[in-house]
């Protein structure tokens, strides 16, 4: 089955299509994305813009003709924290509905951290025992933990890169004045977590998800992307610590210039960094392995697993 998945996200609105069958690895076919960065487009009143929504409106225009042309049988599409916060969200989505005849589904930040956990445990697998999974999303940071496929506790939190940076940085490189108060805020809201996230006991394996992770374990030497996804990436404590001093006291100039990093994503690097920073310390996480798969491959797993299979048939044969 060719797949559709429209991930309308903080700072990406990506289209990705996969070839996918229940017991396989979804297999990527084609990618489509764009960086509309969706939070900048919120106004005093937190609605999204006229702009803003116009350029998400052709964006999934857009998506939605690609994934015909590419032979999609299901699009499968939702939004994440830019949207889910806005004002006028419901009323956004209403209106691209009707423009596109497309359904966005709004994912709760819970709803997030979970089916990422789902793909992350799929992609380790079960001999990785208790894993403990962030990702730093654009709006938002997501945590999970546990040892099945659902876990035990999943947490969302607005410490978002692109977030921070838009609410506490004022100059570039930020003040030191701002990157301490940042770096105060962010490690209090982290630890408010910890005594649920580790209620259950130790991770066995740490793991990180998004760009932002992907981008930092590059800077700290991890291989790059052009390697391929089954190579080992990993962050140590160490490197994290080290990185989140220099990066925010870089102009987003310099952070572009920096193995990995991308030119949009540049400017938030060093808000995600502080955060990134803050959950290994406050975890006592030594290292993060880094999983290519993430939000987009949990929405495609689960859809899969809701599919009928075999053992329908064989119920239903036995009738």
């Amino acid at each position: 089955m060719r797949l559709g998945v429209l991930d309308i996200g903080s700072n990406t609105v990506h289209l990705l299509v996969v070839d996918a069958h229940r017991g396989a690895r979804p297999m990527p076919a084609f990618s489509h994305k764009a960086e509309l960065r969706l939070t900048e487009y919120l106004d005093q009143d937190q609605n999204l813009g006229k702009e803003g929504v116009e350029r998400l409106g052709d964006f999934v225009e857009e998506a939605v003709r690609i994934a015909e042309d590419k032979g999609v049988e299901h699009l499968l599409a939702f939004a994440t924290s830019a949207v889910r916060e806005a004002a006028n969200g419901e009323e956004v989505l209403a209106r691209i509905d009707r423009r596109c005849g497309v359904h966005i589904a709004v994912l709760s930040g819970r709803d997030e951290a979970r089916l990422t956990f789902l793909a992350v445990r799929r992609w380790f697998g079960w001999s990785s025992g208790r894993l403990l999974a962030f990702d730093i999303g654009g709006g938002s940071l997501e945590i999970a933990a546990g040892v099945d496929e659902e876990p035990d506790v999943a947490v969302s939190l607005p410490l978002g890169a692109g977030r921070l940076t838009r609410d506490w940085f004022t100059a570039d490189p930020p003040a030191p004045e701002e990157v301490r108060g940042l770096r105060k805020h962010v490690r209090a809201e982290i630890a408010r977590t910890v005594g649920d996230v580790m209620r259950y006991g130790r991770p066995d394996r740490a793991v990180a998800t998004s760009k932002t992770f992907k981008q930092l374990a590059r800077i700290a030497g991890a291989a790059p992307s052009s390697e391929g996804p089954y190579v080992a990436r990993s962050l140590s404590r160490q490197d994290m610590a080290d990185w989140a001093a220099k990066l925010t006291t870089m102009e987003s100039a310099a952070r572009a210039r920096l193995p990995g990093v991308s030119p949009g994503r540049a400017a938030q690097l060093a808000a995600g960094a502080l955060v990134a920073d803050a959950a290994m310390d406050i975890f006592e996480v030594e290292r993060l392995d880094v999983c290519p798969w993430a939000l987009r491959e949990g929405v495609i797993l689960r859809r899969l697993d809701l599919m009928p299979g075999r053992l329908d048939q064989l119920d239903a044969g036995a009738k």
